[in-house]
């Protein structure tokens, strides 16, 4: 593994570091699709971001202007910024090819999608935050995953000779 790389960082790549990961984003929501975005930010929240001081509490993006934003991803203040820090939670543009957009603007606009941010992570020394066009699972959805889930253990245990 490259020195640089964090373990368990999925397909990030050489050269990419993880910040932080929504978790709770694949739980709540079917993703169908992933774009990655480049994203606006202040001096100290870059030193806040390096620290790994990041988090996907409740935030979501959303197209305005044609123009992506982030809401309400909670970057931390940096330590030693003194004044020079930012508002932590304040919004901020995300930076995409035009043709992602105008593909965003028309898939939003379809009924029950949303833009929710998936993980944020540093590629090659560039802060990037890959959003995810998904659509939030309903309550019968989340107890079918959870009882497929069971019924592929039991046959892994089954057909592994194991008796838990």
């Amino acid at each position: 593994m490259p020195k640089n790389a964090v373990a368990g960082s999925g397909d990030l790549g050489e050269g990419t570091k993880l910040v932080a990961q929504n978790r709770r984003a694949r739980h709540d929501y079917e993703i169908l699709g992933n774009y990655e975005a480049g994203i606006v930010l202040q001096g100290t929240e870059v030193k806040s971001l390096r620290q790994g001081l990041a988090s996907f509490q409740d935030s979501f993006a959303r197209i305005e202007e044609g123009e992506a934003y982030l809401y309400r991803l909670h970057i931390s203040p940096y330590d030693s910024g003194n004044r020079f820090n930012h508002d932590p939670d304040r919004r901020r543009k995300l930076l995409l090819h035009a043709r992602e957009l105008r593909s965003l603007i028309g898939q939003t606009e379809q009924k029950g999608l949303t833009l929710i941010p998936l993980k944020i992570y540093f590629k090659r020394g560039v802060a990037k935050v890959e959003i995810g066009l998904a659509r939030a699972k309903r309550q019968h959805d989340r107890r079918r995953e959870i009882a497929q889930r069971d019924v592929e253990r039991d046959i892994d245990r089954a057909l592994s000779g194991r008796n838990d």
